[in-house]
């Protein structure tokens, strides 16, 4: 235990949630009109990954969402198209099967999704045969009973050992920072996840209240600032949950921008999980509602 605890401390975790909110409202007021222009909504858009997580999902409908996004290069050829194509494990297959656009990624959410209430032996074999499916990315759920309890090692071995079986594959751990509720412990959960070889953090899993937040989102970029400053790695984010219009968005491309700067304003290291989003910023990109997606 003592190494996680000496790890942490190497962090500022003081942290008041009263001025992490000040501090999000003074980047929204200073930034947002500013931010709501075409290059940001077409930055945001490239940014999305293209979500279907239902429990009514079946091949026919993934192969539909797969068949738009190869359509969207040819009907707007004009513009980059989204960053990947989020899906349970069972569909990577027809998802690669199917998709024809090289710049788009398939990922896919691991076992125990939403909740990370299963055998890590069937989160590391279901991830290894998503990879060997073909997917790029892979989505966990942090274990949070482990969190919660203090149980570190428990949490950080999980992570590491799912890490090891993506292979070439990129991991976002999912921190569902509204069950953690305070700055506090999502720093300290950002700062674990990244220590076990988190690719990404991830704000939520949109299956919980709340979701996404922009306090959530602040720290979670100030906790990936000061991994960076220490260890010189780059950390991505990722916003999941609720995030519906353009307004919405360009507010969390305010928060990463000002916190984490240009070098994260790609879909390398930036993401925002949605699928209704899509259409709202191709509606605010030509000026007119559009329902592509």
């Amino acid at each position: 235990m003592n190494k996680y605890i000496n790890t942490l401390s190497e962090y500022n975790m003081a942290i008041d949630d009263r001025l992490v909110a000040e501090k999000v409202d003074l980047i929204i007021s200073k930034n947002l009109e500013t931010s709501k222009k075409e290059e940001v909504y077409k930055l945001l858009f490239n940014c999305i990954d293209l979500t279907s997580l239902n429990n009514t999902d079946n091949t026919n409908q993934i192969i539909r969402l797969v068949e738009k996004v190869n359509q969207f290069d040819q009907e707007y050829p004009q513009l980059n198209n989204v960053a990947a194509i989020c899906v349970y494990p069972n569909f990577v297959s027809t998802v690669r099967s199917h998709l024809e656009v090289e710049s788009v990624k398939t990922a896919a959410v691991s076992s125990g999704f939403p909740y990370s209430q299963t055998f890590t032996e069937i989160k590391v074999a279901e991830t290894s045969l998503a990879v060997i499916d073909g997917a790029d990315e892979i989505d966990i759920v942090m274990n949070l009973g482990n969190f919660t309890a203090g149980e570190f090692e428990e949490l950080t071995d999980e992570i590491s050992e799912i890490k090891d079986s993506c292979r070439e594959a990129h991991l976002k751990v999912i921190l569902e920072t509204g069950t953690l509720k305070t700055a506090s412990n999502i720093k300290k959960a950002a700062i674990l996840a990244m220590y076990s070889g988190a690719d990404f953090i991830k704000t939520s899993t949109g299956k919980t209240d709340p979701a996404a937040t922009l306090e959530a989102a602040y720290t979670m970029c100030e906790a990936i600032k000061e991994y960076y400053l220490k260890s010189g790695k780059m950390i991505g984010f990722k916003a999941a949950g609720g995030i519906v219009t353009t307004e919405d968005a360009v507010k969390y491309y305010c928060i990463v921008k000002e916190v984490l700067g240009e070098k994260w304003l790609n879909n390398q290291y930036f993401r925002i999980g949605a699928s209704r989003l899509a259409n709202h910023l191709l509606g605010n990109i030509f000026g007119k509602e559009i329902s592509f997606f």
